[in-house]
């Protein structure tokens, strides 16, 4: 790594603060892509301000028709609570698929949809079930926080604090994990809400996206077979060594009749 200087912060005010003041830093959650990216030199930040000991961004709680979850909160704890798996059953059951135990142990909810890596899971749940993203400064509707590859709509110097679920009717998560990082290589996010259905796909394109036709076919007619005449447009989606676009617009019809076959 290059040389940097660490900050330890107890607060979130604390971290607004050094944030701030600091020529080039950078927040550490869990670290799962910055620290990778440091060791190979493909980023050189003047400050890391660790957040791992602000209580407040730690923690999970259900309250009416909404769970909150703090933007420290692990991903393995997410999979594991009681009152996640009660509530969105959906929501614990991507959060127990994201990586290895490892990456559970680790990994939080801030950290992975402030980067927004294209093939993440979260994206995919706070689009697909219409979640809120409270950050120090505002409150951002998750369908307008995810802007493109690796980009969100914070501002600079503004930090994640926790994210809002809405609890929905019905959800399922379906996930074609690639064998070996176990990124989505397509995840679809179906939900049946009180503001009607949304089906959202991660993965397949540069950032998380909508599935409008699907959706309008599902409010007619919530089975799988009222998807049998959609298909997904390849043009513009992810084309790598792991799949062509080609697969990916398939693995999203796919996917997205499974998960409603879950449901219903």
């Amino acid at each position: 790594m290059y040389n940097f200087n660490y900050h330890r912060a107890g607060s979130i005010d604390a971290a607004a603060a050094k944030l701030a003041e600091s020529g080039d830093a950078k927040l550490l959650a869990g670290g799962m892509t910055l620290l990778p990216t440091m060791k190979q030199r493909l980023a050189q930040p003047s400050d890391l301000i660790d957040l791992n000991e602000i209580a407040d961004l730690k923690g999970i709680s259900v309250s009416g028709g909404t769970v909150t979850i703090g933007a420290m909160t692990r991903h393995a704890d997410v999979a594991a609570s009681a009152e996640v798996k009660q509530a969105i059953p959906a929501l614990a059951k991507l959060a127990n698929l994201i990586g290895d135990p490892a990456v559970r142990n680790r990994g939080t909810i801030g950290g992975s949809i402030a980067n927004n890596d294209p093939s993440a899971d979260y994206p995919a749940a706070l689009v697909g079930l219409g979640a809120t993203v409270v950050t120090n400064k505002r409150e951002i509707a998750g369908e307008d926080f995810f802007t493109g590859m690796f980009e969100t709509a914070l501002d600079e110097g503004e930090i994640v604090t926790a994210v809002r679920f809405p609890v929905p009717q019905k959800a399922a998560y379906f996930k074609f994990p690639n064998p070996a990082s176990r990124y989505a290589v397509v995840g679809v996010m179906v939900a049946k809400t009180a503001d009607g259905v949304r089906v959202a796909v991660t993965g397949a394109g540069p950032c998380v996206f909508r599935q409008s036709a699907m959706e309008s076919a599902l409010s007619s007619n919530f089975s799988a077979d009222a998807l049998s005449g959609i298909s997904q447009d390849a043009d513009g989606l992810n084309e790598d060594i792991h799949a062509s676009a080609e697969y990916r617009a398939n693995l999203v019809v796919v996917g997205a009749k499974r998960a409603v076959a879950e449901i219903a």
